[in-house]
């Protein structure tokens, strides 16, 4: 993966995700074995969106990596004042040895992949989230010791992180089921794209408006219902989307065995409640915490030795 980008799972083989899941692993288990591997390196981080998890994963993990991250703000940068994201992109590939963006149109992540030449990592778009499909997935692997055959149900809007969702999924052979109210529904595209990859793996793929697909399921994830950039929907997707709650009743529904995933930050007592936040079944700070050694399995990959 050496000088690879990052732009969505979809782009990587299941092989590729497995080797950033071992190398994660690893990382977890011996942090100080790496400690130096990406000595001298710079990593430029670019936020349109503001970030807890992202913004302190990445700056925390390549400096574990013995590397230095780069805080670029939308005030940072000249793209505010007209500099286009291939100027930008050729720029930045003079001073930094990857990049690392977290931005709204998910055309800005392809236009720094393609007029740069250093590695670009996806932070997040509108689009998708492949940094947090990784972090969840490995989070799976570690409560439920492998991935193949095992059923995900992710419950509310369709959006980036369901998208990403569905292509881990579709790669690593567990079943999505995306259910969602009318309306709600993941990209078309994104689900057409994702259950071709699937096609490899046999895993089975899902887009219904049914809460009955929750049942036998060996993990529930949901997220938060207004993204950012929604705010002025905010009330009317709550209405909308009371009926997906994941509360204690949904959880039975699902199974006993069934852990709770959630990307956060969390709205407590909209998409989920804190009976279920903080139950047993819940390993939503695993989760959190498991987006920092992904992320440091996926900048060493594309960072090392160039």
């Amino acid at each position: 993966m050496k000088g690879k980008d990052l732009i969505s799972i979809h782009d990587l083989s299941a092989d590729e995700i497995e080797e950033i899941f071992d190398l994660a692993r690893k990382m977890k288990e011996t942090p100080a074995d790496f400690s130096e591997s990406l000595t001298g390196k710079t990593l430029g981080m670019i936020f349109q969106k503001p970030s807890t998890r992202t913004r302190v994963s990445f700056e925390v993990g390549i400096y574990q990596l013995g590397g230095i991250g780069l805080y670029l703000s939308s005030n940072d940068l000249q793209l505010g004042r007209g500099e286009t994201i291939a100027d930008t992109a050729r720029v930045l590939s003079r001073f930094v040895d990857a990049v690392m963006a977290r931005v709204f149109a998910h055309q800005d992540i392809i236009d720094l992949a393609r007029y740069g030449d250093i590695p670009v990592i996806n932070g997040l778009t509108d689009l998708l989230h492949p940094c947090q499909a990784l972090a969840d997935f490995l989070t799976i692997r570690e409560h439920k010791g492998e991935l193949r055959g095992l059923k995900l149900a992710y419950i509310g809007d369709g959006n980036n992180v369901a998208h990403s969702l569905l292509y881990a999924g579709a790669k690593l052979g567990t079943d999505v089921s995306i259910i969602c109210p009318p309306g709600y529904e993941p990209d078309e595209n994104v689900v057409k794209q994702a259950k071709e990859d699937a096609t490899a793996s046999g895993a089975k793929l899902e887009v219904t408006n049914d809460i009955v697909a929750v049942e036998g399921v060996d993990a529930v994830y949901t997220d938060v219902w207004t993204s950012m950039g929604q705010e002025a929907e905010a009330e009317e997707r709550k209405r909308i989307l009371q009926p997906y709650q994941v509360n204690s009743a949904l959880m039975e529904r699902a199974g006993s065995g069934a852990i709770f995933l959630h990307c956060l930050p969390a709205h407590r007592g909209e998409e989920v409640t804190d009976e279920v936040a903080d139950s047993p079944a819940s390993v939503i700070f695993d989760e959190a915490e498991n987006r920092l050694h992904a992320q440091k399995a996926v900048m060493y990959l594309l960072m090392r030795d160039r």
